[in-house]
């Protein structure tokens, strides 16, 4: 039990991590029922494991890095089991500006890559884009409009 929780804290330590995360590594290591317990509550007072620290390392890599949108880093840390209370924490971490400039740099750089299509085409191909990248349609909306504009 002592060399898993060394290992464990090792895990933690390297970056942050979710619950769900450490429970799996946990079982790789061989703990089963009331150890795998034990170990992550002894991570959690030993601050090794953090959920609300890792829901905003998570929002605010995955937002600066892959330039995700907040329905996206929402669903993904849905996926990991975190909280609500966390998931709105990590979301905090993101700029309202930095959010709308990262939307608008991103409509702009695909739209411009669809010159060939038609007006209709290319708005949606851009709406497509940004949805799949985790935008809210109401602010791709309002961001098409101010390309589109600039552009014609």
């Amino acid at each position: 039990m002592q060399t898993a929780i060394l290992k464990l804290r090792q895990f933690c330590a390297y970056q942050e991590r979710s619950h769900q995360e450490t429970r799996y590594k946990c079982l790789e290591l061989g703990l089963r029922g009331e150890e795998v317990e034990q170990a992550i509550t002894e991570l959690i007072a030993e601050n090794f494991l953090n959920e609300e620290r890792f829901a905003k390392a998570y929002a605010g890599g995955k937002f600066r890095i892959k330039q995700w949108g907040r329905k996206r880093i929402k669903m993904e840390l849905k996926q990991k089991q975190v909280s609500d209370y966390c998931i709105r924490k990590g979301l905090e971490e993101i700029d309202e500006e930095d959010y709308e400039a990262v939307l608008l740099k991103l409509t702009e750089k695909k739209y411009e890559s669809l010159k060939g299509e038609t007006e209709i085409k290319r708005k949606y191909k851009t709406m497509q884009y940004l949805l799949q990248r985790g935008f809210e349609s109401e602010l791709i909306s309002d961001a098409l409009e101010q390309i589109a504009n600039k552009a014609g």
